[in-house]
Formats: C-alpha cells, structure tokens, sequence
C-alpha cells in the first residue's frame, strides 16, 4: 500500500512533474489540530456519484470564504487535510475532494506507475464536474459563504488549479503551487493544457514556483505568466530560489522552509485580499 510512510525512488516521475511518496514522516511534518475549528469528513454528490471529501471551518459565528483544496496524484492523505484544517485557523471553510474516488482511489496501488495510469486518464470534464459540485455542497454549508469562493492546489493539484480558473467564472480567486502549465488533460477532442485556457482565466491569480523545478521549468513558467497576463492584470506569479518541486510538502524532503512559509503568506494574503466581502 502507498502511503506518505513509504518513498518510491521514482525519478522518471519526479522530472515529469509529480510528487514522489515521501520517506518516513520526516521531524518538520506539520500537524495542525482542531481546537477551535469543526472539522470532518463529507460525502458530496456529483452526477451518480458520491465522492469523499474532507471539510473543515472554524467554530464560531460567520460566513466564511470557500477554499477548494486539490490533492497532488496522492489523492485525500493527511496532508491536504492538514492543510485543509490550516485554512480553517485562516477563518476560511476549506473543503478537499477525492479526486480519484471514480476509480476506486490510488492509496492502495503498488507503485507510482499504476496511480499515473489512474490520474492521466481522469476525464477532464470529470475532474471539473467534481470540483463545481464540491464547490456547491460547500456553498450551502453551515459557516460558508455562499458567494465567495477560491481555488488552490499542489504539483497535480496545481495544475488542476489552473483549469478550474479558467472554467468556473465565479472564483474570486486561485493559487496555483508549482502546477505544470504544459501537463495535458484528457479531453475532447484534443488534450488540453494551462497554456490553452490561460486566455479564460479571469480571476486574480497567483503562482508559486521553484527555481529548481524541472516540470514547470521557470522558462515554462515566464512564458505561462506572459500568456496570462496578456489577458488577466491580477496576475503575481512568485519563482522562489533554492527550491524545486512540491517545496510546501512539510513530510518530504523536499520542503524548503523559507519558501514554505512565504509562500503560504502570500496564499492566504492573496485570499483575504480577494476573498472578504
């Protein structure tokens, strides 16, 4: 079983992009409890499907923005529920799908390459189906705004941020965490990429990136900002030095503090600044 306890020496994957399992929970993993916050899991019905999800608000009085989280390859774990519950001590309702719950999850499959069987043949249409109906469940929730919503996700999730921008006009926001512009979504009838919806991004968007990373290289990125801005002026996209791929994963070795933290900062900047009413 694949778990964040177990590291699968992948590099092929690594350069393409997506996050490799990470060693033992490493010292600096975060763990964020749920004092002052009510937090759980929810069932949310799209199309014929009842899809998994894990929601957390705090708990007082008020309606708080909606943020959509969207897992790396490695669907639901804890650390997008984590990260779920991180938001919530933001005074948000955040809200995190299982993306691949249709076919039968990924934590049980024995390697990288049967999850990427998984991931890379998620229909487009699906993966935003999915997401606007967790987007309406959590709309109508106790403690949510019903007009205030965002976007964020991380490496897979990333770049699924950038295609959900562009199809649901009614974000006030995105943030996309080092979400490959070029990776290529099943689609009819051609694949379609972050660099073929740029133009229907209309949302204030911001970008965070490493320097290091091979998958978007920053020359990937540029050319992804020069694309978005040609369309959209609320656009800051942030390439941090001395960091590569999946630099926010506090559990893997990966993480790099400094930008870490700065860029979740500037996430949760981003989302007051847009997001408040």
């Amino acid at each position: 079983m694949i778990t964040r306890r177990h590291f699968l020496k992948v590099s092929a994957v690594a350069a393409a992009g997506y996050a490799i399992a990470a060693e033992p929970i490493l010292a600096q993993a975060i763990h964020t409890d749920t004092t002052g916050l009510v937090a759980g899991e929810a069932s949310v019905k799209s199309g014929d499907q009842m899809i998994p999800a894990y929601q957390a608000r705090p708990d007082k009085p008020g309606q708080f923005p909606v943020i959509l989280v969207i897992s790396e390859i490695w669907g639901l774990h804890e650390y997008i529920r984590d990260v779920v519950r991180r938001f919530a001590k933001e005074d948000f309702y955040a809200i995190a799908p299982e993306m691949f719950h249709r076919e039968g999850g990924v934590g049980h499959l024995p390697n990288v390459q049967e999850i990427l069987k998984i991931v890379l043949a998620v229909p487009r249409q699906q993966i935003l189906q999915d997401l606007s109906a967790t987007a309406a469940y959590a709309k109508g929730q106790t403690g949510a705004h019903p007009n205030l919503l965002g976007v964020t996700g991380f490496c897979w999730g990333g770049s699924t941020t950038i295609q959900y921008a562009a199809y649901d006009q009614s974000l006030g926001a995105a943030v996309a965490w080092y979400g490959p512009p070029g990776r290529e979504y099943k689609d009819e009838p051609k694949p379609v990429s972050g660099f073929d919806v740029a133009k229907d991004i209309k949302c204030p968007f911001l970008g965070l990136f490493g320097e290091e990373d091979k998958n978007p290289t920053p020359e990937d990125v540029r050319k992804f900002e020069a694309m978005l801005k040609q369309h959209n002026p609320n656009v800051e996209i942030v390439i941090y030095p001395n960091a590569g791929h999946v630099f926010h994963a506090d559990y893997r070795p990966s993480y790099r503090p400094e930008a870490a933290k700065d860029g979740w900062k500037r996430c949760v900047d981003w989302f007051n600044k847009h997001l408040r009413a």
